[in-house]
């Protein structure tokens, strides 16, 4: 059975405040879209498709992009039409500004749509409800079958897809629309930690609740190259003259590598060599781009945002502060941060050793995940 999550993100999120939609501001050391992306892919769902405003041009990868409209049902129904090329079975609809929704939570909607058409979560009504004027309790109501709805809410994709095609005014969430197309809609139980961020001081109750959720991983990498015959070395992306070039299988990026290796240490995947192995001629000369882009995807794949990235190269020669900021850019570029969460710095080693006699660079590297 083929499942996507449509991740709804086109509003402008104006009560949350900091000037920037509230999709988009930082938490816990990613975006609070990235939070959202990243629950999907721990629960298994790959198939992800954000619905962005138009004037949104930020990058996220390994996902499927549509424009959203004027309203959120209109939003939508963008995203539904655009996946009806290629349908899934089911389709979970999510808002962005839900950063953490569980994989447990996730799983029950699925697991409600093995029975009927629509289900979503939800958590009953516990408090007392007032009807208020002036400033004054005017009157209480009761709280018998009141529901607090939640996303993401799910649905056979035809079923959803026919009824937003046959909505005829605004609606509240996919629920309505479901409804008002006869679709009986099961409520499954949501979860008090899956808020939704609408004002400033949700972000603080948000990072409460991820400290106590967060799962952080430390990696760290470690490599070294050869001096050869040559007339450049390419360190952490950037092709730096210099009178011998660095000997290896690839094209010998000792930064990039001592990279790549930090991010699988923190995922527990080994090294470089178990993912593309030396004895494989395909990676003979290749960019050492691709394993770092490996690595990172690798990491979204589990659920893991990138908080950052240090490394140090080690070397008498070439100098590489002229360098520095060309590598912090293109580092950044590649692993899809912002180029603050990466750091590229350098030392020598006092003459001592093998790098101290110019027969080669060493570089180290350590990564934080976070998911």
């Amino acid at each position: 059975m083929k499942i996507a999550a449509l991740i709804v993100a086109a509003g402008r999120g104006l009560r949350a405040g900091g000037g920037t939609p509230k999709q988009w501001r930082p938490l816990a050391g990613a975006r609070v879209i990235d939070h959202a992306v990243s629950a999907f892919r721990a629960a298994g769902i790959d198939d992800i498709h954000l619905v962005l405003h138009p004037d949104d041009t930020y990058e996220i990868s390994g996902v499927t992009i549509t424009h959203g409209a004027a309203t959120r049902d209109g939003s939508v129904r963008n995203g539904l039409e655009a996946m009806a090329t290629d349908p899934p079975d089911l389709v979970l609809i999510h808002d962005a500004a839900r950063p953490l929704v569980s994989s447990a939570l996730i799983a029950r909607v699925v697991a409600a749509l093995e029975e009927v058409e629509a289900a979503a979560p939800a958590v009953a009504v516990t408090d007392a409800l007032w009807r208020g004027e002036n400033g004054q309790v005017s009157g209480t109501e009761s709280r018998d079958n009141l529901w607090r709805a939640q996303t993401p809410q799910g649905f056979r994709f035809d079923a959803i897809l026919a009824a937003h095609r046959a909505a005829t005014g605004p609606a509240a969430d996919d629920v309505a629309v479901a409804r008002a197309a006869g679709l009986a809609v099961r409520i499954v139980d949501g979860e008090e930690d899956n808020l939704k961020i609408t004002t400033p001081g949700d972000f603080a109750r948000a990072e409460k609740l991820m400290e106590r959720q967060m799962d952080v991983r430390l990696g760290n990498g470690y490599d070294v190259h050869r001096f050869g015959e040559g007339d450049h070395v390419v360190l952490c992306g950037v092709r730096v003259p210099h009178g011998r070039g660095l000997q290896g299988h690839s094209d010998a990026d000792v930064g990039m590598h001592a990279v790549t290796d930090a991010i699988y240490g923190a995922l527990a995947e080994g090294d470089i060599g178990r993912h593309f192995p030396p004895s494989d001629p395909q990676w003979k000369g290749a960019a050492s781009e691709i394993f770092l882009a490996h690595a990172c995807t690798l990491a979204a794949e589990r659920g893991y945002a990138i908080s950052n990235i240090d490394v140090t190269l080690v070397c008498e020669r070439p100098k590489i502060g002229p360098h520095a900021a060309d590598m912090t850019t293109e580092m950044a570029r590649i692993m899809q941060l912002d180029p603050t969460r990466v750091s590229v710095k350098a030392t020598t080693s006092e003459r001592l050793g093998f790098t101290g006699r110019e027969e080669g660079i060493a570089a180290i590297a350590t990564a934080t995940l976070i998911k």
